[in-house]
């Protein structure tokens, strides 16, 4: 019997830079991943490098394409999954956030 229980917010394929920072020992490592989907209040990445399920995380994701400029959210969650990735030597990071995503205040200059 299935006891997953239904999202409460819907979830976008979304697939769009992710600049994520996390405790590691004693210092703060940083990795660039991919989003697969995103929700108000949650994400699921790609990632070349695992993240230890129950890490605490920040997290900058840059969004692009046919807008003038580019837009940055940001965001804080948990590590609450992390699975094979889409391809070969990537990673599945799903992450709760502990709030919901965030635009940075203004606009960034595209490039």
């Amino acid at each position: 019997m299935d006891h997953l229980q239904p999202r409460k917010f819907r979830r976008f394929a979304l697939s769009y830079p992710v600049h994520v920072q996390f405790p590691d020992g004693e210092s703060i490592a940083e990795v660039d991943a991919v989003s697969r989907n995103v929700s108000m209040c949650g994400l699921l990445l790609e990632s070349p490098r695992p993240i230890p399920h129950g890490s605490s995380l920040e997290f900058t994701i840059t969004l692009g394409g046919p807008i003038p400029r580019l837009i940055k959210l940001a965001g804080k969650g948990e590590v609450v999954r992390v699975e094979a990735g889409a391809l070969a030597d990537m990673f599945g990071i799903a992450v709760a956030c502990a709030e919901p995503i965030y635009q940075i205040e203004g606009y960034l200059p595209g490039t």
